[in-house]
């Protein structure tokens, strides 16, 4: 979460690299062969952005898998680092760019069925010794859709070499993972839960605003994240006590999830509204609460444990303190001690740091909606290029 990022702010800087006229979208072969992948997120999709601009990400994080912190608010990989999977025998002129969250790097891995073979996604703004003709990460934890009064600005610059051939940017995969930030401002914001729900049509407004603006730049294929329930998350339900009919049977905040699920509704007919305004662009609504939700509600039946506290943490009923967060150090006795620091076995947790989803979750997320098993239309990432016909 942190400090908001407008994604309309951090548009500019692919309109100042990407200024060329679109390009009239070739016919691909089944299945897409995506050449890049475009991310607009926030924390959820961050590979190292805030922390390559405001200071490393601190151990644990990253532990899982990758041995280290890598600029990622997890213990080791996001659902887009599994979307854009690198095939270790895979074309190395493919390109990855994400205006989203969280430190890139390239890291082997196998292809299966469903991934699209693109490297890890790396930050726009950790450009010192980057190449990015392999992608660039545009997304900051904290990003919102709407500019927020609270909201930092940066910006930065690439060598013409190293970006990607023009053409990639009519053929690539723009994924959208945002808009939980702008109903947790509200909230932030002392609004009531009415208020905030007022708030989502000027959202999606500006989340419309956004697709035009890719759209004029040649994008024409979108895969779009609804918003989970964060009323399940440890941060929510730390901050905001509830009274218990406010409390659903998983122990989640009600209201939290109402209005996620209202926004989802709104976002969904502002997906069909698009594919009128737009009919040579194909839209994908992906339905990710309905997943994560079924994930906490069902933890143990799908392995995990403890769906409500987070593995990273420091104490309290959610193992959450927003003074505390994970990886957190004091001073004791002339010693630096590790206040926060991750549970036994983070692969049977859903929960990170209380804001984020561990990696084993993460995959099981991904697992559930690579294949479109909850999409609209219900069509598998790798074939989202294809219009669907009525």
């Amino acid at each position: 979460m942190g400090s908001h990022h407008s994604t309309i702010t951090l548009l500019a800087a692919l309109l100042v690299l990407c200024s060329h006229p679109p390009l009239r979208t070739s016919a691909l072969s089944s299945p897409c062969a995506f050449p890049a992948i475009f991310n607009f997120g926030d924390s959820n999709s961050d590979t190292g952005g805030l922390s390559a601009a405001f200071g490393a990400v601190p151990p644990p994080n990253g532990e899982t898998f990758f041995g280290a912190p890598v600029g990622r608010y997890c213990d080791g990989r996001l659902i887009i680092d599994f979307i854009g999977q690198l095939e270790i025998s895979a074309r190395q002129d493919r390109c990855v760019w994400s205006f989203g969250k969280n430190h890139g790097g390239l890291s082997g891995g196998v292809l299966r069925g469903h991934d699209l073979g693109l490297p890890l996604l790396n930050a726009y703004l950790d450009s010192v010794g980057t190449n990015f003709s392999h992608g660039a990460n545009f997304a900051t934890a904290g990003s919102t859709i709407r500019r927020q009064n609270t909201t930092l600005f940066q910006t930065g610059g690439v060598f013409k070499d190293l970006l990607p051939p023009l053409e990639y940017f009519s053929r690539a995969l723009y994924t959208l993972d945002v808009g939980q930030n702008d109903l947790t401002a509200g909230y932030v914001s002392n609004m009531t839960t009415e208020e905030v729900k007022a708030t989502i049509p000027d959202i999606l407004s500006k989340f419309t605003d956004v697709i035009k603006a890719v759209y004029g730049l040649g994008g024409r294929f979108f895969w779009i994240h609804n918003t989970g329930p964060f009323g399940c998350l440890p941060y929510v339900l730390d901050r905001y006590p509830l009274r218990a009919p406010e409390v659903d049977h998983v122990g989640c905040g009600a209201p939290f999830n109402e209005v996620a699920r209202l926004f989802n509704l709104k976002l969904k007919e502002t997906v069909m509204q698009l594919r009128k305004r737009f009919p040579r662009a194909v839209f994908t609504y992906v339905d990710v609460y309905t997943v994560k939700y079924t994930l906490i509600s069902q933890a143990r039946t799908h392995g995990f444990e403890h769906p409500l506290v987070a593995c990273c943490g420091h104490g309290g009923k959610y193992n959450f303190n927003v003074h505390w967060g994970c990886g957190a150090t004091a001073v004791v006795n002339h010693t630096k001690v590790l206040i926060s620091k991750s549970c036994e076995d983070p692969s049977k947790r859903i929960c990170w740091d209380g804001y984020h989803y561990t990696e084993a979750a993460n995959r099981w997320v991904y697992d559930q909606i690579v294949k479109g098993a909850f999409s609209d239309p219900p069509i598998p990432v790798t074939m989202a290029c294809r219009k669907q016909s009525n």
